[in-house]
């Protein structure tokens, strides 16, 4: 439906400063460029108030990227839409080689009048705050995994080979420690990796604290609390599902989830030709990743271990017998894949995709309240 009432304002993003285009209403509405404003949030107010008159909506909007989600909540507070819109699926001419500021703005704000923009979910700034412990806490994770591999190439490298079967538990860190070189510096070598590695594995520790700690009071807790019901959850997993997932309510069925995670199967197909082939690996690939680790743990047959029947005896019993469902079903699934000669990593593909269903239905018990 056309707003004849509205201005589309298009902004194009950056640290320093802000490009800003409008469109008239209507099809043929005027599209101007008004020129570059500072990002600081008195240059943005006065924008605001210049361009506000009485009866007229304002309808802002700006492409997501490394400047967050401030400006939005900014225009907002003052009482005006703002959309926050995905990069990846604004339409772009593949002749048009030249871009520019302008040039951005100004199709942001033809783009948004004609409804051809994608608004993107944005957390507000408790949720936000608690996606980046959990972000921290996963690049901790790979500064930790780069940290032990150079110093299992290092060793490698020098002929030092483990002689047990499991890496960095106890005895691995005893038999680094007892190793000797014929020569210091290497020996200085190793004590700095040792120490490294050290420093990595106890940030971890304390990001995790920290993420247990912020659960005490984040509206979504209880949701996290129900996910970990599921055979392979546990609290990384399950909120590192809701803080990037975000209100499962936007999500009317659990394909639509699937295909937001990029699980679903691409399609390449014309006329009576129907080509299908691996998963599209669109949208969240953060979720991708928990979903596809957590898969893995349905190659064995579905049981109720004791650490799960405790962890979930206290929780609603729908939560229970979908947690069982899912087990029965994934188990069965996966041995079936296989057992038709699929690939294990396609198998587990299958279960993550249809673990993320699972996920959709307990998080949507009770209509916990959403997050803006």
């Amino acid at each position: 439906m056309e707003d004849n009432n509205a201005l589309f304002v298009g902004l194009d993003v950056s640290k320093d400063r802000h490009a800003v285009a409008v469109a008239e209403s209507g099809r043929n509405g005027e599209v101007r460029y008004l020129g570059e404003i500072p990002s600081d949030n008195a240059s943005v107010g006065r924008l605001v108030r210049k361009l506000a008159r009485p009866g007229l909506r304002l309808r802002f909007c700006y492409e997501a990227g490394p400047t967050g989600y401030g400006l939005k909540r900014e225009i907002e507070a003052l009482g005006h839409e703002c959309a926050v819109i995905a990069p990846s699926l604004i339409p772009r001419k593949p002749g048009d080689r030249i871009k520019t500021n302008r040039r951005d703005a100004e199709k942001l704000a033809r783009l948004y009048r004609a409804g051809e923009l994608t608004e993107i979910w944005t957390p507000d700034a408790a949720h936000e705050a608690m996606r980046d412990l959990i972000r921290a806490r996963e690049a901790a994770v790979k500064d930790r995994t780069r940290k032990r591999q150079e110093i299992r190439s290092f060793l490698l490298r020098h002929g030092k080979i483990f002689p047990g079967l499991k890496a960095w538990g106890t005895k691995y860190f005893k038999w680094m420690h007892g190793l000797r070189f014929a020569y210091s510096g290497q020996q200085t070598v190793l004590q700095e990796l040792i120490v490294a590695e050290a420093q990595c594995r106890e940030r971890v520790l304390r990001l995790e604290k920290a993420i247990e700690d912020s659960m005490l009071d984040w509206p979504l807790a209880p949701v996290v609390e129900r996910l970990q019901a599921l055979r392979g959850v546990r609290l990384i997993c399950a909120a590192t599902f809701m803080v990037e997932v975000g209100d499962v309510r936007r999500f009317t069925n659990p394909r639509q989830l699937m295909a937001y995670l990029g699980l679903v199967p691409s399609e390449r197909s014309t006329g009576d030709a129907v080509r299908r082939g691996g998963i599209t690996k669109t949208g969240n690939a953060r979720v991708r990743r928990v979903l596809a680790e957590t898969a893995w743990t349905y190659r064995y047959p579905a049981k109720l271990g004791k650490r799960k029947h405790f962890a979930s005896r206290h929780m609603p019993e729908v939560v229970r017998e979908i947690a069982w469902k899912a087990q029965a079903r994934l188990t069965k699934r996966y041995r079936a894949l296989v057992a038709r000669g699929k690939r294990s990593t396609v198998a587990v593909t299958a279960v993550a995709r249809e673990l993320a269903a699972f996920m959709w239905a307990i998080a949507r018990i009770d209509d916990q309240p959403a997050t803006t």
